[in-house]
């Protein structure tokens, strides 16, 4: 299993951010998918989930009407579109897995993950 994120980089206050997460070595299709971020010295918190058909999403509150999730089974990638982007979603920025169709809001523990893309929020 590999998971590969970018797109990350540093972008000032109100502007935007699509990340991308490319999978390799399972069936992508099979499984629902996660954004996790990790600020420094602070806890995993979960972001955002996706369940395997891309019909059901969910938002952490952080990020409702900001963020979207949006996945390609074809291409095996999992997006993550960020605007209106704010200091406090300064964070390492990665995608995780269990292998399970649907989406638990709030996990921050999964069995598969990514190292991860920095995203950087200043002006």
């Amino acid at each position: 299993v590999q998971l590969v994120e970018t797109g990350g980089g540093l972008v000032q206050p109100g502007g935007s951010l699509r990340l991308s997460c490319e999978a390799s070595g399972f069936t992508f299709g099979n499984y629902a998918m996660s954004w996790v971020r990790q600020a420094p010295g602070k806890g995993p918190e979960w972001v955002s989930g996706i369940n395997d058909g891309g019909s059901i999403t969910k938002y952490a509150d952080s990020v409702k009407g900001r963020f979207t999730v949006t996945r390609d089974n074809g291409k095996n990638t999992l997006y993550l579109l960020m605007s209106g982007l704010k200091p406090e979603d300064t964070a390492l920025y990665y995608c995780a897995f269990d292998r399970d169709r649907m989406v638990t809001a709030g996990q921050t523990m999964y069995d598969y993950r990514g190292r991860g893309t920095q995203v950087t929020v200043s002006s």
